[in-house]
């Protein structure tokens, strides 16, 4: 691994640990005693539609995932699709299933709240 692979993986290490701690805050907050279904419902949509990253945590996390498949169909050998193919399909369950799951269950607590 050269030096500039090993400080790319230092920042990615590094970014993900302070992902790690903001979702560890949100799993904290979703567990207090207090969340009702409005506010779990509104958690819920922040998750997949949060106005303040364009796109939400899961279609931010499906991109990482498509750009990851991206770059392995331009470096896997014979261009096969050993790699790249399984990451296009995770980032696929991402959006269409999870992300889709995470709608359906906001939209089950508080029906009302699609509407705001």
């Amino acid at each position: 691994m050269t030096g500039r692979s090993r400080t790319r993986l230092d920042r990615v290490r590094a970014s993900l640990g302070i992902a790690q701690l903001a979702l560890q805050q949100v799993q904290d907050d979703l567990s207090a005693d207090d969340v009702d279904a409005r506010e779990l419902a509104a958690i819920l949509r922040e998750l997949q539609e949060d106005i303040d990253v364009p796109g939400g945590l899961f279609p931010m996390l499906a991109q990482v995932v498509s750009t990851a498949a991206r770059r392995a169909e331009q470096i896997e050998p014979d261009r096969d699709g050993d790699a790249s193919c399984p990451l296009h399909e995770a980032a696929a369950l991402i959006t269409d299933n999870a992300g889709q799951r995470l709608n359906w269950a906001a939209r089950s607590l508080d029906p009302q709240g699609d509407a705001e």
